[in-house]
């Protein structure tokens, strides 16, 4: 018999305000899913992730199974504060004291060496494990009524586009999830910045809302950047695989996205375009020309841009259309978070 679709309730929490009784009592039902090893979708202020109690090996087994997840892939774990980020650390590394000091709560991840209290499913049997302390306060609020640090990875199959609402994960995880928390979308909406803590200098491992000279002013010093993620078999980050973020129509970043554009059209192919040259007259004239082209405008600004570009992939990924182009933003900094998310989601079609 088909199992029934999880509840979605919708939550509030007006800044400045107390946390509304009907609010504290969805994250008190949810916190009773959590601590009977079930499985929460939760909002927080980068996509919404698949929560599950970080200290109970077999939840823990229950998200890689909704997921479709890879066991050599690592998990972050979710804290309320410091104190207990420090918990599940064998120790605390200068570092990671001065990230956690300086950006928590926030989105940013780091990597410091594992206690013995973490399950080796969460670090993918590695030495480390990566923890943060999450920006939303609705999120610390749950972990506080749960009583538990949570691995939490992104609330979708494996290697797919990541969820910035709760309808989002609906679609991609049905009743492999007992309850979804409706927060509404996510602020930032690509996944933290992950710092490797146990090296020197430190390492981004991912890029993400937070820039490398954010973290190295947090620092008082300098960082690697997207150095390798790999260190004696066991991968230290999630989000570093070939391919990710990938939505099921094939998605292409070409180096002329109009001409590559063009060829698709007189192939007969349906294309979604997510451009920044919306204006220019070579897109409107193919657009006025081809009812099988859809052209998306895309934000100029990389917040923006990073804010609107998961949540655009998955509208594309419903129109039935057979290729989705990309325009490559800048390669700057403040750019370099998304370049890896399109990247990563064209591999597919760059192989």
């Amino acid at each position: 018999m088909a199992r029934r679709l999880p509840d979605m309730p919708r939550i509030e929490w007006p800044e400045g305000r107390p946390v509304p009784p009907s609010t504290l009592a969805v994250l008190d039902r949810a916190a009773e899913v959590i601590r009977g090893g079930g499985l929460v979708a939760i909002p927080t202020e980068t996509v919404y992730g698949l929560a599950a109690d970080a200290l109970d090996a077999d939840a823990v087994e229950a998200i890689f199974r909704a997921k479709g997840r890879p066991a050599s892939n690592p998990l972050i774990v979710h804290v309320a504060d410091a104190v207990m980020a420090r918990s599940l650390a064998a120790s605390w590394p200068e570092p990671a004291a001065r990230i956690a000091e300086a950006l928590w709560p926030g989105p940013v991840t780091v990597v410091v060496p594992r206690s013995r209290v973490v399950p080796d499913i969460v670090t993918a049997g590695g030495s480390t494990v990566a923890v943060r302390c999450p920006g939303l306060p609705l999120t610390r609020l749950l972990i506080e009524r749960a009583g538990r640090p949570l691995a939490a990875p992104s609330a979708n199959r494996s290697e797919a586009v990541s969820p910035t609402t709760a309808h989002h994960v609906l679609e991609g995880l049905g009743h492999r999830v007992d309850l979804i928390l409706d927060a509404g979308p996510c602020r930032h909406g690509i996944e933290s910045t992950v710092v490797d803590c146990t090296t020197v200098p430190p390492r981004i491992l991912r890029p993400g809302p937070l820039s490398r000279s954010c973290i190295e002013a947090a620092l008082g010093g300098a960082v690697v950047d997207r150095s390798h993620a790999v260190e004696e078999g066991t991968t230290r980050s999630p989000g570093t695989g070939a391919r990710h973020y990938a939505p099921r129509t094939r998605l292409e970043a070409p180096g002329d996205p109009p001409a590559r554009v063009a060829d698709l059209l007189r192939q007969g192919l349906r294309v979604g375009w997510l451009t920044f040259r919306a204006a220019d007259p070579v897109t409107r004239a193919l657009a006025a020309a081809n009812d099988s082209l859809i052209v998306v405008p895309a934000d100029p600004d990389p917040d923006g841009f990073a804010r609107a570009l998961f949540a655009t992939l998955h509208a594309l990924d419903r129109r039935a259309l057979d290729r989705l182009v990309v325009d490559l933003p800048p390669s700057d900094e403040p750019w370099l978070a998304v370049r890896d998310r399109i990247r990563r989601a064209a591999r597919e079609a760059e192989d």
